[in-house]
């Protein structure tokens, strides 16, 4: 009796039914965003009320209201109840008018002549540690605090660029990723041609999806036929090339690296300038970036040794999805601050339902409406996000030697 020939069958069968399936969902997500969001739509941006808003400028909440009440710079939204807001527009204006009629301070903190431009890659070897919800808030927060920002979404799943209002599989065409302007043949394409706005002010991105992994087939195959002198500089050089033929209209980028330490995450950390790792406090989570740790390590000694750069200005941990009610990660938390010291960062992320909540309309705490979670749930979620970011624009300001 042949066996072979159902289960030969059965393996052919299995790819159609894949093929199938993911022509199905395709058409049904396709479906589903043209009734969500029409063609052209963009997504939009909440307004920040008087004391948020006051917080990303710098100034006081009575400040900002005598401002306000006395007509000067823009005119906020006001309530029947008399509660003001300004749009994310109406910040980069407000914070125009104050560096012109201040007291002496700085109120658009753009890089200044001799500050070099902040490269920071958000790395971890291991899905779910909040990296790219890290990433996503990190790049929003300093766009509100008035810095110029590119997100680069270097992570083929491209959530970043779903959490900003790009579908990959719908919105972008061939060549409109990363890949396009660090590929090695005739196709390369300046990277000023696959920037993007966003619905925040001051905030760029460069989108992703599966194209990006184009670049991970061809650099092992570019390195084995000895190119390299053929299509420009080695692989890790190429993404700094890129970023520094944008770098006067940016002071900022973020980079979000796949959750693997492929030739694209190399490639992120030899341009960056900063390096955040994102780690979950549990004991797999950890023991998974000590691998991470590793052959990171092993391969960066290998790239400085054909010339890469691995000059960095501050290198952090940020702990993730952080709950102080549980023991096991309070005692690992302790365990990391003990090994790594001033390295983790002073504030944790904290695990939240209004982050989780959020994400799961691809929105973040500053976008999503705060009556749709107990006043004390989004406070507390926010005040710790905005801890985080904080703590990572002091060091930004402190590397270009700012007080």
């Amino acid at each position: 009796m042949n066996m072979s020939s159902p289960v030969t069958s059965a393996v052919s069968d299995v790819d159609q039914l894949i093929i199938a399936q993911a022509r199905e969902l395709s058409d049904k997500l396709k479906q589903h965003r043209l009734e969500m969001f029409p063609p052209r739509a963009q997504k939009g941006l909440r307004p920040f009320q008087l004391a948020e808003a006051a917080r990303f400028l710098g100034v006081t909440s009575g400040y900002l209201r005598n401002l306000s009440l006395e007509g000067k710079g823009p005119l906020p939204q006001v309530t029947p109840s008399g509660r003001r807001s300004y749009t994310a527009e109406q910040l980069q204006e407000m914070r125009a008018f104050l560096d012109e009629n201040g007291r002496g301070s700085r109120y658009v903190p753009h890089r200044r002549e001799g500050e070099h431009l902040q490269v920071i890659a958000v790395v971890n070897f291991k899905g779910g540690s909040g990296k790219t919800t890290s990433a996503a808030h990190l790049a929003q927060y300093l766009a509100l605090t008035g810095h110029r920002v590119l997100a680069v979404d270097l992570d083929p799943q491209a959530s970043l660029s779903a959490i900003h209002g790009l579908q990959p599989e719908f919105d972008l065409g061939e060549n409109e990723t990363l890949y396009a302007a660090i590929r090695y043949d005739e196709e390369r394409r300046p990277l000023k041609d696959v920037i993007r706005k966003t619905n925040f002010p001051g905030l760029d991105i460069v989108p992703g999806n599966l194209e990006l992994m184009e670049f991970e087939h061809d650099t092992p195959r570019i390195l084995a036929q000895g190119h390299s002198a053929d299509y420009g500089r080695i692989f890790f050089a190429r993404l700094d090339e890129a970023l520094a033929s944008v770098s006067d209209d940016y002071d900022v980028v973020v980079i979000d690296c796949p959750p693997q330490l492929g030739f694209l995450t190399m490639s992120a950390i030899c341009a960056a300038t900063a390096v955040l790792i994102t780690v979950h406090p549990q004991m797999l989570d950890v023991m998974s970036m000590c691998q991470f740790l590793q052959m990171l390590g092993e391969v960066l000694n290998t790239l400085k040794g054909a010339g890469g750069n691995m000059k960095l200005d501050w290198l952090r941990y940020l702990i993730t999805r952080y709950d102080p009610q549980d023991g096991p990660q309070t005692q690992m938390v302790a365990f990391m601050r003990a090994m790594f010291r001033h390295h983790v960062l002073t504030n944790p992320m904290l695990r939240s339902v209004a982050i989780s909540d959020a994400a799961l309309t691809n929105q973040t705490l500053y976008e999503i409406e705060r009556q749709q979670f107990t006043r004390a749930t989004y406070d507390r979620a926010l005040e710790s996000m905005d801890a985080v970011n904080g703590e990572i624009l002091d060091l930004i300001h402190k590397a270009w030697g700012r007080k």
